[in-house]
């Protein structure tokens, strides 16, 4: 129970600093009532139009594909860092998982996911093309 007390402390310590913030703002704070106090606005614009704009599926499909790549862009940095200690186990497992990537990225590029003119591919001819019923 020794080691406990400087936690709860400090615990203390932080309400009382955000209690005395929150009096000291609200007692030292501005009080003006415009019209404009309550409108929402971005960087100094005045907002224009609904905030519910619809985006395309297409839009988070790509951002999605942004994230995932660029994560294995992390992976790839970090082996890089510690080449020298992984040696040729770590290099052949970058070379398996950079070629996973780059498969992936075929198959997304051969199914059209990447495809930015938002026209649905054209199947190859041979192909049966699937029937609603």
């Amino acid at each position: 129970m020794d080691a406990v007390w400087p936690i709860g402390l400090y615990f203390v310590l932080v309400v009382l600093l955000i209690g005395a913030m929150l009096v000291g703002s609200y007692v030292l704070g501005q009080r003006h009532d415009d019209r404009a106090t309550g409108s929402p606005y971005e960087g100094g614009i005045v907002s224009e139009g609904s905030a519910r704009v619809r985006f395309s599926a297409r839009y988070y499909l790509i951002a999605m594909f942004f994230v995932v790549f660029d994560l294995e862009a992390v992976f790839i940095f970090s082996w890089a860092v510690a080449a020298k200690e992984v040696g040729w186990p770590g290099y052949w497992e970058i070379v398996i998982f950079i070629g996973v990537l780059v498969a992936t990225l075929a198959y997304l590029w051969r199914l059209g996911a990447l495809d930015w003119s938002g026209e649905p591919r054209r199947r190859r001819e041979g192909k049966a093309m699937p029937q609603k019923l």
